[in-house]
């Protein structure tokens, strides 16, 4: 059985890498204009893509999520998600004032979760209804501790940020939590107190982006009334 399910997280980490590979080649040569979704009558979303991801690295959901009759608000100032949490919170903060939205729904992947609910807890929070985060480290990853980029050490179990976040939990009710159970870059998982989880019975960290589940999750936060 140990053979059998190491074979099955090998083939998962195969196809996860082929996915990030396939579409982070694809928003690479994109050549689409940030305000192509912004048309719509729906609830509004914001989509915060995770590190080393811009916007169109999501672009299959971002399509997807436009087509349903959402505005969606992807963000070139975030560029690849590379800068510090604090400061991805508050390019988001800038964003919403300037566009002047509310009642928002958060899409996040990874990283972006994380700098998601830094702006539920902050200023701005009001204008959040809710946010639907895919494989985010709310608790970070013992594998942060050993990687030489500042960049990815900020996921770190014992970064301070990760600590802070995670003692603020009045926001954690309006979150949905999407992972896998076998997440290759969070052996922790993506679990959340007091939010409402969705463990996937598959394994990966980007191809579940494209789990019918993640657009069911959107449309519940979405729609409820």
């Amino acid at each position: 059985m140990r053979v059998i399910g190491a074979l099955r997280r090998a083939v998962w980490w195969a196809l996860d890498y082929a996915y990030a590979g396939y579409w982070q080649f694809r928003a690479f040569f994109s050549r689409r204009r940030a305000d192509a979704f912004a048309g719509g009558s729906a609830r509004p979303i914001v989509v915060l893509p995770g590190v080393y991801e811009t916007w169109r690295f999501l672009d299959p959901l971002i399509a997807h999520l436009h087509a349903q009759g959402h505005p969606v608000h992807v963000l070139d100032a975030l560029e690849r998600s590379q800068r510090p949490v604090s400061e991805m919170a508050r390019v988001v903060e800038s964003a919403l004032r300037t566009a002047a939205v509310e009642d928002v729904v958060l899409v996040a992947h990874s990283k972006g979760g994380l700098a998601g609910k830094l702006v539920m807890v902050g200023a701005e929070g009001w204008r959040i209804r809710g946010m639907l985060a895919v494989a985010t480290p709310f608790g970070g990853s013992r594998y942060a501790r050993r990687l030489p980029s500042r960049t990815l050490r900020e996921f770190s179990p014992e970064d301070p940020g990760i600590l802070d976040l995670g003692r603020q939990r009045e926001a954690n009710a309006r979150i949905v939590s999407v992972y896998a159970g076998f997440d290759p870059h969070i052996p922790e998982g993506s679990e959340l107190a007091g939010a409402k989880n969705v463990r996937l019975d598959t394994g990966g960290h980007f191809r579940i982006l494209a789990d019918p589940r993640v657009i069911a999750e959107v449309a519940v936060l979405a729609d409820d009334e």
